[in-house]
């Protein structure tokens, strides 16, 4: 493949696409377009400082280049997921860039090469035959559930400084991997499904015993449908009043989110109480059709209660006890998890058992089991799991 006349210029002009001169990869490319051949030390400065950033990602510019354009968040991509339709000036801009993308693609370096006074070694990279334009109508045309940007790459996210930072590396956890409450789960799933399916979907609430997987089903679901394009922005406590400008931030994007609080409690003087509750009351769902709240908690009604709530010198003490218990009834939907007695804590055993490949008799199994559940502190899905993971380890 031989490569054709490039020039920073036509780099430069990108107007769909300008978000990849930021690249260091692309940055490198376009120093290197730039250079003056005739100076020999900063031509091969410049060859090798961008062969450096390509290798650093693959030794192949072509499909690193169509990634890059694939994942970009680009005003194209906002306008094809509005309700109106994409400006015509726009999509020929998109035309042009793409053909010049492919393009640059095929670039190998050679001409460079060649022009340059150099008789020492320049490494060499690979370029394939890809259809650019076609690649990215497709992703257009699936972007409900594939998403853009950093969404098309990753699943899961927490916010930092009023920011979505994605996690790099999400908790696995399957619904296969979670055996013993499935008819909790199968409320849960359905209301996710209908998220998903654009209609109307419920807050959830998810309360028990600690240790009976409910922060697990949230990823698991999240894992399961994650395809379909459902995503997951975990928000802590002290973060709940950032959810306004999150959910508006958001509120654009073709896909769907779970906000995710995990183990969700409060005080009867917590500032976060009143947060949480006007974002309820108004409710996520209503901004866009594309959120959903689910909390865990261990406790049924949120707050923390003492005796002395009971017996204090409010006048209107029963409207007040009213108020702080009405936090949980906002969540349309409450999926209880209790801890498991002793026959659904042995038929999780014994799936985790299957699972995991473990070929123990199933008598002994259960009364190894029940030991180790006395041990750490009775019976719950989690001690199941920590005891087939020690089985298995041969401990």
């Amino acid at each position: 493949m031989t490569s054709q006349p490039l020039s920073s210029i036509q780099l430069r002009s990108l107007v769909v696409f300008r978000n990849i001169l930021s690249d260091p990869v692309i940055s490198r490319l376009q120093t290197l377009l730039d250079v003056d051949s005739s100076d020999t030390s900063a031509g091969v400065d410049a060859y090798c400082d961008f062969a450096a950033a390509l290798f650093a990602h693959g030794d192949d510019l072509s499909e690193y280049l169509l990634n890059l354009i694939m994942e970009d968040e680009n005003i194209y991509m906002l306008q094809s997921c509005g309700s109106k339709p994409v400006s015509p000036f726009l999509s020929e801009c998109l035309a042009h860039e793409l053909a010049f993308l492919q393009e640059l693609g095929s670039f190998d370096g050679s001409a460079i090469r060649d022009a340059l006074d150099f008789t020492g070694f320049l490494p060499r990279w690979k370029n394939s035959e890809l259809d650019f334009a076609r690649a990215y109508h497709e992703r257009i045309a699936t972007i409900h559930a594939r998403g853009y940007g950093m969404f098309a790459q990753y699943r899961m996210f927490t916010v930092k400084d009023g920011q979505l930072v994605p996690v790099r590396h999400p908790d696995p956890q399957t619904l296969e991997q979670l055996p013993g409450y499935e008819r909790e789960r199968s409320k849960i799933i359905a209301n996710t499904e209908a998220l998903l399916a654009g209609q109307p979907a419920n807050n959830v609430l998810l309360y028990g015993d600690a240790g009976t997987g409910k922060s697990s089903t949230v990823k698991a679901i999240v894992n399961a449908f994650y395809d379909k394009g459902l995503r997951l922005v975990e928000v802590k406590k002290n973060q709940l009043y950032q959810i306004p400008d999150i959910t508006e931030a958001l509120s654009r994007n073709p896909l769907k989110f779970i906000l995710f609080i995990d183990d969700l409690s409060f005080s009867s003087n917590d500032n976060d109480f009143a947060a949480l509750k006007a974002i309820l009351e108004g409710s996520v769902n209503g901004h866009s059709g594309n959120f959903v709240v689910y909390a865990t908690s261990n406790r049924r009604h949120l707050i923390k209660e003492s005796w002395e709530d009971r017996t204090g010198n409010d006048l209107h003490e029963g409207d007040t006890r009213q108020e702080l218990m009405s936090l949980s009834a906002r969540f349309g939907l409450t999926v209880t998890f209790f801890r498991p007695d002793k026959d659904r804590y042995l038929d999780i055993v014994h799936k985790l058992a299957a699972q995991y490949g473990i070929d123990i008799p199933q008598a002994q199994l259960d009364i190894r089991a029940e030991a180790h559940a006395t041990r750490n502190g009775g019976r719950s899905p989690r001690v199941a799991k920590q005891f087939i993971e020690l089985t298995k380890s041969g401990i």
